[in-house]
């Protein structure tokens, strides 16, 4: 991934000219963005990024032949060293949400945000970070919470259960409080510690967990029953 001294990569794959362009026009002007390439569908977007090799795709979901969920699933099977895909998604698709959770994506953003929020959102990424926006994190959370629902049934196996015995009392305070949504300044408020240090332990967290980024972090917690919604 970029660091803050790079300039970031990034591929658009959305199945209409136009907002790509759109998307061009915004991540051009800034000095620490480039665009390496777009792609009009799934298969596309796939070829695209193993071509051009970018920090981050930026995701449509509904694209002809393959869609955004698939090509997400297969830019993301070569783990952590797989750049960081960016969804852009409606706030009532939770279908496409987990999905696309997943299938292994590392952000997400309504259709309705602000292009100020579609760059720092790509920013975010490109750090290692993962983000989703609050609405859609308050729907992860009661999604997960609906009796009956197979989305939110914790489903721990032994890797999971070997995992999370390696995670210190305080690393897994943290996983709790970033399955909440909490942001690392949030954390180091809760817990009384260092902004440098929660990141720190989030970052152990994820290490000991396999995991790419604290988006994943948060489908980990509530699959294997780490939380559960009101607990």
């Amino acid at each position: 991934m970029s660091t803050a001294d790079q300039t970031v990569r990034v591929l658009l794959a959305d199945d209409q000219h136009l907002v790509r362009t759109g998307f061009r026009v915004i991540l051009e002007v800034e000095d620490d963005i480039e665009v390496v390439g777009e792609a009009a569908d799934g298969e596309r977007a796939v070829s695209m990024t193993r071509a051009t090799s970018p920090d981050v795709v930026l995701m449509d979901v509904e694209m002809p032949g393959m869609d955004g969920l698939e090509a997400t699933r297969q830019i993301t099977a070569d783990g952590p060293a797989a750049p960081a895909v960016l969804i852009l998604t409606t706030f009532d698709r939770d279908d496409y949400l987990f999905a696309a959770l997943r299938a292994g994506a590392s952000g997400f953003l309504l259709k309705n945000g602000t292009p100020e929020e579609l760059v720092e959102a790509i920013r975010v990424l490109a750090r290692g970070d993962g983000l989703l926006a609050p609405e859609i994190t308050r729907r992860v959370i009661s999604t997960f919470a609906r009796p009956g629902d197979p989305t939110g049934t914790a489903h721990r196996g032994p890797d999971a259960d070997a995992a999370l015995a390696e995670l210190t009392p305080r690393e897994r305070e943290v996983l709790v409080l970033l399955a909440a949504g909490s942001s690392n300044a949030e954390i180091a408020a809760t817990i009384h510690l260092g902004e440098a240090t929660v990141k720190t332990h989030v970052s152990r967290v994820l290490a000991k967990l396999g995991l790419r980024d604290r988006v994943q972090a948060v489908v980990f917690a509530y699959e294997n029953g780490v939380v559960r919604p009101g607990g």
